[in-house]
């Protein structure tokens, strides 16, 4: 198959699952935006073999076109602390971090260009699969401040931990700063627990749940060198952002060079 022809594929399969009725695209721009809506739209559940192989493979191609980071090339800014400016969905490194929300299925909005939508979109199905299991077995909502973990599936990382990051509403206060140090603690203790060598965070709640870049990245960078201090960790962290600022505001808190 090529490309086209297993994206055509997937997204006839996802169609009928619905038994909806719509012209495909004939254009590759809008059939992939169609195939990822539908990724994003799909109710936790299983699929056939040919499916997932299909999937698999597509995404693979997907990210090899995208191009894979791989932490061993990046250069520390201190010891085992790297700054990076990318697609983490990329990052090839033992844990990547998912800003979730509390369902932790990941966004069910199609072509929403949160983190969570992206992550759960190039790994496949079968992370959200996974993610349901989890939450059946706990039997409630995954409280803010906590983490889960996962396999990365089809993303060039092992594992995916996901954390809930406080949401802000109205001004910043102490709890909602609590809970976000507890979003990095928690992540960090999981990977120790689960002997992760290297861990990516994303920038936990600046996005839609509102908690000021700057303050955000005064608790990240604190709450991980605090962590590593006082547990002797050797963990490898990235702090992963997207947007100039961030790397900006990164970059003076580590006493990076840009």
């Amino acid at each position: 198959m090529t490309q086209t022809e297993r994206r055509i594929y997937l997204i006839e399969y996802l169609l009928a699952e619905q038994n909806a009725q719509t012209d495909i695209p004939t254009d590759e721009y809008s059939q992939r935006r169609l195939l990822r809506a539908l990724f994003n739209v799909r109710e936790p559940s299983a699929a056939s073999e040919e499916f997932l192989r299909v999937q698999d493979e597509y995404l693979s191609e997907e990210l090899r076109l995208k191009g894979i980071t791989d932490i061993a090339d990046l250069a520390p800014v201190q010891p085992d602390i790297y700054l990076w400016r990318g697609d983490i969905t990329t990052l090839k490194c033992d844990g990547i971090v998912n800003a979730a929300n509390s369902k932790l299925l990941g966004c069910f909005c199609p072509n929403h260009g949160c983190i969570d939508n992206a992550i759960h979109t190039f790994a496949g199905i079968q992370l959200r699969l996974e993610c349901a299991e989890i939450m059946r077995a706990q039997g409630h909502d995954e409280p803010t401040g906590g983490a889960k973990i996962t396999r990365g599936y089809n993303l060039p990382c092992k594992y995916v931990l996901h954390t809930v990051g406080p949401i802000v509403y109205g001004e910043l206060n102490e709890k909602h700063e609590r809970l976000l140090e507890s979003c990095y603690r928690s992540c960090l203790a999981l990977a120790e627990e689960n002997r992760l060598g290297s861990l990516a965070f994303c920038c936990i709640s600046t996005g839609e749940f509102r908690f000021p870049n700057e303050r955000a990245a005064e608790i990240a960078v604190r709450t991980v060198l605090e962590f590593k201090r006082e547990t002797g960790s050797k963990i490898k962290v990235v702090f992963d952002v997207f947007k100039e600022q961030d790397h900006e505001i990164y970059a003076r808190y580590l006493g990076a060079n840009k």
